[in-house]
């Protein structure tokens, strides 16, 4: 039995062992933190070396139906383990109460949903190693100054240690995708609060970002208030910048000009 990939749910299914290894390898060995999901296992290949591994606990989450019927009679100790369920929709906490890691070939279509709702639950998250589409990996792990960095790579940057592991070609898959891949490991940081308010933060790196070519000023104008500019707020030179040269810590600081 084969499974089917299906375009509507962004199925391209890693056929390179080599390379599925080093991504369950790349999951750090001997941590705290027990509990692993993989989301979108398909045809197990990750899921394959995530069982022979003794110290963590995986669990899977896939939304197809006919993944999940292969797994069920292709991989021993599936019963109990693997829900039939879309991530986006699945309540974590219901089935993590504490802390959880994250492995997986993500679709390549819903990926930034994903890291979005990783973000939602950053506390409860400390490790993500993934694949994803290369360019979406670049914008995550780059720094300020690039015209490929982004919403997603500020958004985590600010609560995760982005690393670049390695970059994979389309005939590692079937089918091949159209675009390259890369596989990048998301590790929790320090940080517990960014000292401004979050969800503040959140609007104005967006704003800032959905016309990155204007100046702060002009990108920003849906968020700044007659009473900044009779404050003077402004005439800061931070406003004389585009989002693409703001670190997080500049944002934080951008984000405090708008909450005094």
């Amino acid at each position: 039995m084969e499974v089917r990939a299906k375009k509507a749910l962004g199925q391209h299914f890693l056929t390179d062992q080599s390379i599925a290894k080093a991504i369950v390898d790349a999951l750090e060995h001997d941590s705290e933190v027990r509990d692993v999901l993989e989301i979108g296992p398909g045809m197990g290949v990750l899921t394959q070396y995530l069982i022979q591994r003794d110290d963590i606990d995986p669990r899977m989450v896939e939304i197809d139906t006919e993944s999940v019927e292969y797994l069920l009679t292709h991989l021993p100790g599936m019963q109990g383990k693997l829900m039939e369920a879309d991530f986006l929709r699945i309540d974590l906490k219901r089935i993590f109460p504490g802390q959880f890691r994250i492995i997986g070939n993500f679709p390549y279509n819903i990926s930034s949903q994903i890291f979005f709702k990783v973000l939602d639950h950053k506390n409860d998250v400390p490790e993500v190693v993934c694949m994803i589409q290369k360019e979406v990996a670049d914008r995550i792990a780059e720094k300020p100054g690039s015209k490929v960095y982004g919403i997603l790579s500020v958004l985590l940057q600010a609560w995760y240690d982005i690393e670049y592991l390695i970059s994979v070609g389309q005939g590692a898959f079937a089918p091949p995708p159209k675009v390259k891949s890369a596989v990048i490991r998301l590790r929790r940081n320090s940080r517990t609060d960014l000292g401004c308010d979050e969800a503040l933060f959140k609007q104005v790196v967006k704003t800032a970002f959905n016309q990155r070519r204007k100046t702060l000023r002009n990108a920003l104008k849906p968020l700044i208030t007659e009473e900044m500019v009779a404050a003077g707020v402004t005439a800061d030179p931070v406003f004389d910048l585009r989002a693409e040269r703001l670190s997080v810590e500049d944002f934080v600081r951008l984000t405090l000009l708008f909450q005094k």
